[in-house]
């Protein structure tokens, strides 16, 4: 399976409780919420055309106990978002979680890196991660993500976690496809690239 994130991004590249207010307000984050205001109807169709892609789910503990307090009460076999996440297996990176109780949920044991690994050697689609800030940290310095999906919306909030934070890997990315919605958010997608290379617009005397 390829391994694909989904992350929703300021322009000033916080990903920090996009969804609501109480989402996340840790270290005395206030502007949850933030991408409310611009759903529509492009973003439904991405959304739901992602979604329809994943043979799987990886999550991190707080987006976990976040999909895990309201998808399962969606029980709408048409629903096209809560029908795989509530019918595919997800499993949950945390070393503070001691049980899942969401249904085909897996608690990931061990070295994280390894075990998701092991999880992209497996026949299917995608592996998809959807928010899950701190567990990316752990993916990107692997270099385990195939594919960030970007939906990068015109707010800018002046602080928050931030999904490229200071210490990430120097990479290079490949740009596959970029759509904007009505709303103004630009939504793109980036496949692994190689390594980053630098270089200069000075003339160089001879």
């Amino acid at each position: 399976m390829r391994l694909t994130a989904t992350t929703f991004l300021t322009l000033d590249g916080v990903m920090q409780a996009p969804g609501g207010p109480e989402e996340d307000r840790s270290d005395g984050f206030e502007h949850g919420g933030w991408s409310f205001p611009y759903a529509d109807e492009d973003f439904g169709r991405l959304v739901t055309g992602w979604f329809g892609q994943a043979d799987a789910f990886l999550l991190g503990r707080r987006t976990y106990e976040i999909f895990a307090a309201f998808w399962p009460l969606v029980v709408d076999a048409a629903d096209p978002v809560a029908s795989p996440l509530n019918a595919l297996p997800k499993y949950v990176a945390s070393r503070t979680l001691e049980e899942v109780t969401w249904q085909n949920t897996t608690l990931l044991e061990g070295d994280v890196a390894e075990e998701v690994a092991k999880l992209k050697e497996q026949p299917g689609r995608e592996l998809q991660v959807h928010g899950s800030g701190d567990l990316l940290q752990t993916l990107m310095a692997h270099d385990l993500v195939d594919e960030h999906r970007l939906f990068v919306y015109p707010v800018v909030v002046g602080s928050g976690r931030r999904l490229f934070r200071d210490g990430a890997a120097p990479r290079s990315l490949t740009l596959a496809e970029t759509t904007t919605t009505s709303t103004g958010v630009v939504v793109a997608r980036y496949r692994r690239g190689g390594p980053l290379v630098t270089g200069s617009f000075t003339v160089e005397e001879p």
